[in-house]
């Protein structure tokens, strides 16, 4: 037997031995009891291949005790945030932790591990130079800690010269010997190197890498919730259960395909793979429901997306000033003030508010001397724009005082037809329409705010403006003194969008616990389970559209197929924690650990 058909008879081998596992785990026998793998001839005393291990590193684990086996530079980094400060933390991780508390603090004892030793700290190189005194020195060895490797903590006086002292001579203690010093190799840590080392050495998974960074950048209440769901493993163990059901399923039918011919089954080939089907679609239920609760996830994390939207001198601006409580935008008598798009970001009873006060939106009549200039006609385009990519959508409406000439006398409340236009194209499934009539200080006393609003909910009920979730509100942006009722006023305006945001991100029913987990999922996770959800579409479609037949069996092609969709949709959950043979884990390295843009946002 040759070189070349000893390795390709082996790989078959393997592939059948493989197949036979998966097909056993499934928790059924799909083989008869009486059933044996047929081996080909002369290979009955062939030894396989182990099959390579795909974890990131097999030699470390933070529940192992085999740990720096890699010659890892020692690591350094300000834990706190740069500036003065009563106390700041020095983090040191690497295998040269010892070697820099021996430099740092000659002839003391090591301290006893994970206990605070008061200690002074020298310079390496001169032992009559104080660096600190009073300083608190932690060990925490291997392999239990944040990192996986051994961590040193100095926690020093926050004045800047201390720590950019100590900063400066960390690296000293690697020696003058430029061999030992090569060998130690002390440096200073990169963005987000620490939460990196803590991946590869099992310590975290991306995910919960992820949810490390959204503590981190939490602003409300509402992010650090959902950042703390997300920190724990519930979702990696989710998102593994996940894997490996869709591999269970793939495994019934590798077995299918490799032993058909040569075995026989106590379930027919149609019975099997609608069996497998039956699996499937449970698991496109589960996941529908994961990426729907992801997208109300973003909503908290990122914010919630608010577009001031209305015609010139309507008080959007004003609106806007009121809410953020300072002159964010620039107010005044002058219609077409607000040019371009003003941001500002607002917490709102723990949820995170983007306003954006948009350009006035208004049409021009034939009556009319004053022109769109090409600057207002781009300022309401990027109106409209932000406006459509809206998560709520502000409709500010004014009230217009009588004219003169007017034989009734009465303020009115008029729509732009291109305000009234642009409400229209909101996709009201997924944006919510908020109406607010603003100017109310302007009624006669003889008038009522309730007429107007009547008029309005006819405008709505009319199909000439969108439906709105909430009641409209009435605002007066001058004073809260000309309110005419109790229910009315900016902060009732709050109130009813704080309601509408708990509306927006609140359990649409499914398991509470699941759902709260899955609040968690980032963007990136939310596009791996559309992927994973593709995937497993692609698979139904084929076992669908294609029927096995009993006796012929003449669509094993069609088989094949369906396998290869379960592996790229297990392969796409792998990916979520970047663990498993599917998991190309730098590709995504990049992405994750790209909000660690400074070392002291970090582990």
């Amino acid at each position: 037997m040759s070189t070349r058909r000893y390795f390709n008879v082996s790989q078959l081998l393997q592939k059948r031995l493989a197949s036979t596992r998966l097909l056993f785990r499934t928790g059924r026998t799909s083989l008869s009891q009486d059933s044996t793998i047929v081996l080909p001839a002369g290979l009955s005393q062939i030894k396989c291949p182990r099959s390579p291990s795909f974890s990131r590193h097999p030699q470390r684990s933070c529940t192992s005790k085999t740990v720096n086996v890699y010659d890892e530079p020692t690591i350094f980094a300000l834990s706190t945030a740069p500036g003065k400060s009563a106390i700041a933390i020095i983090r040191i991780s690497g295998p040269a932790c010892l070697k820099i508390y021996q430099s740092l603090c000659p002839g003391q004892p090591i301290p006893k591990p994970r206990y605070a030793t008061l200690r002074t700290l020298y310079h390496p190189r001169s032992a009559d130079e104080v660096l600190d005194t009073g300083a608190l020195v932690l060990s925490f060895p291997a392999p239990y800690t944040a990192t996986g490797e051994d961590i040193l903590e100095l926690h020093v006086h926050g004045g800047n010269a201390v720590v950019k002292g100590l900063l400066s001579v960390i690296p000293l203690a690697a020696g003058s010997d430029s061999v030992r010093s090569q060998a130690l190799n002390i440096r200073y840590a990169e963005p987000g190197e620490f939460t990196r080392r803590a991946f590869y050495n099992n310590c975290l998974d991306l995910t919960q890498v992820e949810a490390l960074g959204d503590i981190l950048m939490a602003e409300t209440e509402q992010q650090r919730r959902i950042a703390v769901k997300g920190s724990s493993n519930v979702l990696a163990r989710q998102y593994e259960s996940w894997r490996q059901q869709l591999l269970d399923a793939r495994g019934e039918l590798e077995a299918l395909i490799d032993f058909s011919e040569d075995q026989h089954f106590d379930e027919s080939p149609s019975r099997l793979i609608g069996s497998v089907t039956e699996q499937v679609v449970d698991l496109k239920a589960k996941l529908q429901a994961s990426i729907e609760n992801a997208s109300r996830g973003e909503l908290l994390r990122n914010g919630i997306a608010i577009a001031l939207v209305g015609a010139p001198n309507a008080g959007k601006s004003s609106l806007l000033n009121c809410i953020v409580g300072r002159e964010a935008a620039i107010v005044s008598n002058e219609a077409g003030t607000t040019r371009d798009v003003i941001d500002v970001g607002v917490d709102i009873e723990g949820f995170y508010c983007k306003f954006a006060d948009l350009a006035g939106l208004r049409e021009k009549l034939p009556d009319q001397e004053v022109t769109i200039g090409s600057i207002e006609q781009e300022g309401m385009r990027r109106a409209r724009e932000r406006a459509l990519n809206a998560d709520v959508v502000v409709a500010v409406l004014a009230i217009n005082l009588p004219c003169n000439d007017e034989v009734s006398g009465k303020s009115t409340l008029n729509v732009d037809p291109e305000v009234a236009a642009t409400l229209r194209l909101c996709d009201t499934e997924k944006q919510a329409v908020v109406y607010v009539i603003n100017k109310i200080d302007l009624l006669k006393p003889n008038e009522h705010m309730q007429t107007l609003r009547v008029l309005l909910e006819k405008k709505i009920s009319d199909g000439d403006l969108p439906p709105s979730p909430l009641p409209i509100s009435a605002i007066s942006c001058m004073t809260d003194q000309h309110t005419r009722r109790s229910s009315d006023g900016v902060q009732h305006l709050l109130e009813s969008l704080s309601v509408l945001f708990r509306d927006l991100t609140a359990n649409p029913g499914v398991d509470s616990a699941a759902w709260e987990s899955s609040l968690g999922a980032t963007e990136r996770q939310r596009l791996l389970l559309e992927q994973c959800l593709n995937d497993i579409q692609r698979f139904l479609d084929q076992a669908h559209q294609h029927p096995i037949d009993e006796e012929l069996e003449t669509e094993s092609v069609d088989i094949v197929l369906a396998a290869e969709s379960l592996r790229s949709a297990a392969n796409a959950l792998a990916r979520m924690t970047g663990a498993g043979e599917a998991a190309n884990v730098e590709e995504v390295l990049g992405v994750v650990f790209e909000k660690f843009s400074h070392p002291f946002i970090d582990l």
